[in-house]
């Protein structure tokens, strides 16, 4: 609080929520009401639902996220547009720590990391040496295939040149150039990038043309011996099909810090997790939405976040603004 008081403009009053409650991303409308009638700007991790249809004042909001697509879910996006209201979040921010544990994901793989810590916990050895089903795979020399060339897409592309790897990137905009992507390409390629790929990294927003973009056809075009892994939203990935390429051999395997998410009343029952127990099959590790959770990664967001409430009292661009009519 005493660093964001610091930030802001002499004058400007900054007002919390009332009241206490779990965490910051369980705010209620009881405890902001109050407030949100006169404010022009929020500044935070949440807005309870009701809260958009009584703040007739506000201007902007800057959002502690990458994604947004949770604001779409509760039709924010649309109120927004509709009012003029301007978004943006703190992209970016944690684009470093989520490539990180994106690498770390596709050597745990390659490298057959939590079979091999099982294995010497019994103090067992592979044999035969050298079997196809016991030896590791290798990055150096392999092709990777970036789906999303964003901020996180970017470094993860840095990180794989250091492993001397061929970086494939599939973007919206395939002529946006990135230093790190061997060859860019756009979605209608996708089919013929997926061919090429020994590891597959989804960084794609959630949008509604991505959702479950990648299925059956996408899976089957894979070469068997691909990882695939998914550090973006589990809601890229159409689970039946997943489930399936991973316990028939279709697909060698699949890592994510991200599970599907089944919400009402898009579905029904309402979960959290894999439906189909993916998070428990043996070819398959993830990390439960913790790849964010990395040293300094809280201070980023809150120094991204005022960074763009000072553009927008300053009037200048905002930096990180959110595209209303795309969805990121």
């Amino acid at each position: 609080m005493k660093y964001i008081k610091a930030a802001i403009p002499s004058g400007t009053e900054l007002v919390v929520p009332e009241g206490e409650y779990f965490s910051r991303f369980e705010c209620t409308y009881s405890s902001i009401k109050r407030h949100a009638v006169d404010a022009d700007v929020f500044l935070g991790w949440t807005i309870p639902e009701g809260i958009p249809e009584i703040s007739k004042n506000l201007k902007m909001l800057s959002y502690f996220h990458s994604g947004v697509d949770d604001l779409g879910e509760i039709g924010f996006l649309a109120h927004a547009k509709k009012c003029g209201i301007k978004i943006a979040n703190v992209r970016g921010a944690n684009a470093i720590a989520i490539a990180e544990q994106t690498m770390m994901f596709v050597l745990a793989l390659a490298k057959q990391t939590v079979a091999r810590n099982e294995a010497s916990r019994e103090r067992l050895r592979s044999f035969p040496l050298f079997a196809e089903e016991t030896r590791s795979a290798m990055l150096s020399g392999q092709t990777i295939g970036v789906i999303g060339v964003g901020k996180i897409g970017s470094h993860i592309a840095k990180c794989a040149k250091g492993f001397d790897m061929r970086v494939l990137g599939v973007r919206r905009n395939k002529d946006r150039h990135d230093e790190y992507v061997d060859s860019m390409h756009g979605m209608d390629e996708l089919h013929s990038v997926l061919a090429q790929c020994d590891y597959v990294v989804l960084a794609a927003p959630h949008t509604s043309q991505t959702f479950q973009f990648l299925g059956e056809a996408e899976l089957a075009v894979m070469k068997s011996s691909a990882f695939l892994v998914n550090c973006a939203r589990g809601a890229l990935i159409e689970e039946q099909s997943l489930h399936k390429a991973l316990t028939t051999g279709r697909l060698r395997g699949y890592a994510a810090d991200v599970w599907p998410y089944y919400a009402w009343p898009r579905s029904f029952p309402a979960q959290m997790e894999p439906r189909l127990q993916l998070h428990r099959l043996p070819n398959v590790i993830g990390s439960h939405g913790e790849a964010h959770n990395a040293d300094g990664l809280l201070e980023r967001y809150i120094e991204f976040g005022l960074e763009n409430v000072l553009e927008f009292i300053n009037g200048t661009p905002l930096s990180r603004e959110v595209s209303l009519d795309l969805g990121y």
